[in-house]
């Protein structure tokens, strides 16, 4: 298999986008409709009092090539939580699903800490309006930290197969500094759960499903999963889980796995590869793809520099 590029597909600046939000348009997520494919992607405002970023979740319609822009949302596709609740501070990222007539959001909430910068959790959010506009199910999460699972539970994606619903999760499995006095980073791993109704969630507790290519210290994010042929395909981002920010050789990089039966995972991250450009904005660092069939063909969507900062752009399944 190989990636075709399509380069960047939209640029957050040239829009006017919900909550005066400027810059990033972070981990695009699609949904696909008989005549237009709409990506829901965050966002970022500043919060005045503190001079913090707000991740928002705002979305943008295209033609069915992702060729051109028809429509940017012109308010948040889901509001921020309330006070003291687990999505007060962000949401990073929104994945939808078809479920019936409705359309379920998996949501990431970050809420601040003082020892370390963030906690995170997986909500749930429904629209039954096509996805124009989501409301809670309830304030708190579906799936978080838990006994096994200490840290950071995110990035969930789910699909329905078999008559049950799949997720792909990832779960921290510690904060560490990387020196002395320095800021603690954290590490994550991909996981795995199930649900008869969506809401109500089992999972093998530490269970790391995608094995590591760069070792203890690589941390895994944003898994997404489609069946291509007689396989199912993940792809995902990984990274060291230091010195990545501004490190090219040490920052995200799309990775591979498939499986024939959605519980063991072989990783394959150079068929398809997907590389970073000598020059531009996909030339450090590559993260938070989506992938997703639309009209025969199979898309990628991710982010590159800066963690999205820039955009995001597609590629296409040759």
């Amino acid at each position: 298999m190989r990636w075709k590029k399509l380069g960047r597909i939209f640029d957050p600046t040239q829009f006017a986008l919900p909550n005066g939000c400027t810059h990033f348009a972070q981990s695009p997520q699609a949904l696909v409709f008989d005549d237009r494919v709409r990506i829901y992607f965050s966002t970022r405002s500043l919060e005045a009092a503190t001079g913090k970023y707000l991740s928002q979740v705002a979305w943008a319609d295209f033609d069915k090539g992702l060729g051109r822009v028809l429509r940017v949302s012109s308010r948040a596709a889901l509001e921020l939580g309330g006070l003291g609740c687990f999505d007060e501070h962000g949401i990073f990222p929104l994945s939808p699903v078809r479920v019936d007539d409705a359309v379920y959001a998996y949501t990431t909430g970050w809420s601040r800490r003082v020892s370390v910068s963030v906690e995170t959790a997986i909500g749930l959010a429904i629209s039954r309006d096509g996805g124009e506009r989501f409301e809670r199910v309830g304030t708190g999460p579906v799936l978080a930290p838990s006994l096994r699972e200490p840290y950071l539970v995110g990035d969930g994606f789910v699909r329905r197969f078999g008559g049950r619903f799949h997720m792909w999760y990832i779960f921290g499995t510690r904060w560490k500094r990387p020196v002395s006095g320095g800021e603690p980073e954290r590490t994550y791993k991909i996981g795995h759960a199930v649900s008869d109704d969506g809401v109500a969630w089992e999972k093998e507790e530490g269970r790391q499903i995608v094995p590591d290519r760069l070792g203890p210290d690589e941390s895994q994010a944003l898994p997404t999963v489609l069946r291509i042929g007689d396989r199912w395909h993940m792809f995902f981002c990984y990274r060291q889980s230091f010195d990545f920010r501004s490190n090219r050789e040490r920052a995200y990089r799309i990775g591979h796995a498939s499986s024939g039966d959605l519980e063991i995972w072989e990783r394959a991250d150079d068929d398809p590869r997907l590389e970073v450009e000598d020059r531009g904005w996909d030339a450090d660092m590559m993260c938070y793809p989506n992938a997703f069939e639309c009209e025969g063909r199979v898309y990628l969507l991710y982010n590159g520099n800066q963690f999205g900062r820039y955009g995001f752009g597609a590629a296409v399944l040759e």
